[in-house]
């Protein structure tokens, strides 16, 4: 007895180190689980439209070689034209009102459009800038029925999950207004579609990649000149981003892995009987700041 009564206190101290070490296993799984109730999941977020440019180095982690830019480029002079102010206020008016009248058309006749003109209004979107000039832009142009007609079908299988799963309750409400669903007729009969993929980084002639800075950024503005060419063309199109479709799109297409899509475009002449919403645009004071 004397024995055991000796013991007792250790017995004690052991037993409390376990309930200790048990708390805190407990508690750090609270924590874990504290942290993800923070950060729910947004399965709606396609993994191709997110930006890489935030993680450079996460390709570099592959052991690939990655090599810079020339260090010397020739610098030019530059002359830009120059207009009297009456003639720069009466263009920049007249382009105002060119490009006031576009709207998102969702539908397309099949009528042929001349494909010198989607040669050019692509080089327009090429003059945009980029980050350190590295142009991380494709333009892929579908004029294939059977291809289009696949694209629609990966389109609208994704499109439909996304309404009805991904998308939530507060986003499908606010498009209710718009009157769009995951049914994209226009993919079949627009008679081109335009797939822009911006290009997560580059490959130089001798096979080592390159970074392509603020990639997202520069193909964005690539894609709203685009637009501006399109409508002075005369031609119509509504911007589609087409959420989780990116990866099968590309293996369709037959993309490098390096290239992500970013904007999916149907280009044509609206159909006779196409409609659009009736919506206001937002006047100048709501949206610029003089200061």
């Amino acid at each position: 007895m004397a024995l055991f009564s000796s013991l007792t206190p250790v017995f004690i101290a052991i037993i409390c180190v376990l309930i200790g070490v048990i708390m805190k296993k407990t508690n750090g799984e609270k924590e874990k689980c504290d942290t993800k109730s923070k950060h729910p999941s947004r399965p709606w977020v396609d993994e191709d439209l997110k930006d890489s440019t935030d993680h450079p180095l996460e390709e570099e982690e592959g052991g690939e070689e990655w090599q810079g830019l020339e260090e010397n480029v020739a610098h030019v002079p530059f002359t830009g034209e120059r207009y009297s102010e009456a003639e720069m206020i009466k263009r920049s008016q007249t382009f105002y009102e060119l490009l006031n009248k576009r709207r998102s058309v969702r539908f397309l006749s099949d009528e042929p459009v001349p494909r010198e003109v989607i040669d050019n209004v692509i080089r327009t979107a090429g003059t945009s800038p980029s980050g350190a000039h590295t142009e991380p832009w494709t333009f892929v142009v579908v004029q294939d029925p059977y291809l289009k007609h696949k694209i629609r079908e990966i389109v609208e299988e994704e499109e439909e999950i996304n309404y009805k799963k991904r998308m939530g309750d507060r986003w499908v409400n606010d498009l209710k207004r718009l009157r769009t669903n995951w049914i994209k007729e226009y993919l079949d009969t627009a008679p081109y579609l335009i797939l822009i993929f911006k290009q997560v980084y580059g490959r130089l002639p001798n096979g080592k990649k390159k970074t392509h800075y603020y990639n997202e950024i520069s193909v964005s503005i690539a894609c709203g000149i685009l637009l501006a060419a399109l409508q002075n063309a005369g031609l119509c199109t509504v911007t589609s981003t087409p959420l989780n479709c990116g990866p099968q799109l590309r293996v369709l297409l037959q993309r490098p892995a390096n290239e992500k899509l970013l904007l999916l475009l149907p280009v044509g002449y609206p159909k006779e009987d196409a409609t659009v919403p009736a919506l206001r645009r937002k006047p100048l004071e709501d949206i610029m700041v003089v200061i």
